[in-house]
């Protein structure tokens, strides 16, 4: 009872400090390797299946990586970005602190419903699969956003020479 309780609060605490992350980065331009880095930062985490304890079955892979894409739709859509003074930026939305606290709820939920039929360990890499599934394909989303936005601004970059 004590993992699951401090878990939660740990993903509490997770979460919020997200909403304040993403604030923050909305004042800078962004870049394609600041799209990139959180993932690979996350992807130590698998080092934890390294322990028995946290291993799961590949059908439970497979379910919490689908679970995640599914909860990422929400953060893809409201990740948008914006072009000022011939950068891009990260627009702001009110919407995903409300987004991410509310995947943090039912992310809670599903702790409380799973917890009883398998192992904190199991349930700790089930969901540590979630959230790596859900920040890697928002994270490509947003990617291919920033990629979209990043060819129109070059091509508006671009002189167009004069003929004679």
């Amino acid at each position: 009872m004590f993992w699951a309780i401090a878990s939660t609060v740990v993903g509490a605490a997770m979460a919020t400090s997200m909403i304040f992350v993403r604030l923050k980065a909305s004042k800078k331009p962004t870049n394609a390797v600041r799209i990139i880095l959180p993932p690979l930062f996350m992807s130590t985490g698998a080092f934890m299946f390294v322990v028995p304890m946290f291993r799961v079955e590949w059908s439970q892979v497979l379910e919490a990586i689908c679970v995640g894409v599914l909860f990422s739709i929400l953060l893809i859509r409201s990740s948008q970005f914006q072009i000022k003074d011939n950068d891009i930026y990260l627009v702001p939305s009110k919407q995903f602190a409300f987004i991410l606290i509310g995947l943090l709820i039912v992310r809670i939920i599903l702790k409380l419903i799973v917890g009883h039929t398998i192992s904190v360990g199991e349930t700790s890499g089930m969901f540590f699969l979630l959230a790596f599934g859900m920040i890697v394909s928002w994270r490509i989303a947003m990617l291919v956003k920033y990629s979209r936005i990043k060819k129109t601004l070059d091509k508006s970059k671009q002189k167009i020479p004069l003929s004679d």
